[in-house]
């Protein structure tokens, strides 16, 4: 049986990239497809709004009525609005999956706590080759001494908001984890730029911003004499549509619980 998504955001750049996705699987039924009430997609076929044939499924503000039909809810919309989906989500009981990026560090209780009644995964990015650029990163830093210097740099599409990235920072953690740093001392370089020395054992980060780029992230290991890189580029958004729909499917078989993309891999 397909099982029933409900895709938040879907008048976004992401949404319209899983509805096209979704429509080339057996295993997926679109439920429903949410955007803001005052969105001009309101009404619209969601297949349409994709750019592709009709679907049958208007696009609605309603949430809490789509989730009488839903097996797991997709949310790419934007941070202001998760707490609000994950109340419904949490009331309805329905598994949710989250890739909006830049929440508020105030949500992540409430996170916890939902996760104690539904299957909830947070992802700042649903490629599997981020997944696993995480765990070589992690990895990396784990095996190489601390004279290694560790600088992130990612570039997005001039219209991305956040800087850096969700997944600069879940990289940026990744580092950490594997130093022995804490979240907190792990981003402590991440809310402006560097001025004077670099502080001995900090990560460093940089961003770019311009042009239509979907995502690229790098992560240098700079020791003396020598340089390890390890990075991801991605050339077309449907990777992070077809990221997500994999582990949406993964989701709505799950227990109640706190997931990540690393549960799929390892």
């Amino acid at each position: 049986m397909a099982v029933r998504a409900v895709i938040i955001g879907v008048s976004g750049r992401m949404g319209g990239s899983l509805v096209q996705a979704l429509r080339q699987r057996a295993d997926f039924d679109l439920a429903a497809a949410i955007a803001p009430a005052a969105s001009p997609a309101i009404g619209r076929d969601a297949g349409e709004l994709a750019g592709g044939g009709p679907l049958g499924v208007r696009v609605s503000a309603d949430l809490p009525a789509a989730l009488a039909a839903a097996d797991v809810v997709i949310d790419f919309s934007h941070p202001r609005a998760a707490a609000a989906h994950l109340a419904a989500c949490r009331a309805a009981g329905t598994p949710l999956l989250i890739g909006t990026t830049g929440l508020e560090a105030t949500l992540e209780g409430p996170l916890e706590e939902a996760a104690r009644h539904i299957a909830l995964l947070v992802a700042p990015n649903t490629s599997l080759g981020i997944t696993l650029l995480l765990e070589l990163v992690r990895s990396a830093a784990r095996a190489l001494p601390e004279e290694f210097d560790i600088e992130i740099l990612e570039t997005h599409h001039r219209l991305k908001r956040d800087a850096p990235s969700g997944t600069a920072l879940a990289l940026g953690r990744a580092a950490g984890e594997g130093r022995g740093l804490d979240a907190e001392a792990a981003l402590a370089a991440a809310a402006a730029a560097r001025t004077g020395l670099r502080p001995a054992g900090q990560i460093g980060f940089g961003v770019l911003r311009g042009g239509d780029v979907v995502g690229e992230h790098e992560v240098r290991f700079l020791g003396a004499g020598e340089q390890l890189v390890l990075g991801h580029r991605a050339t077309d958004r449907a990777v992070f549509a077809r990221g997500a729909l994999t582990a949406a499917l993964w989701l709505a078989q799950q227990p109640p619980g706190r997931y990540g993309m690393r549960d799929l891999l390892f």
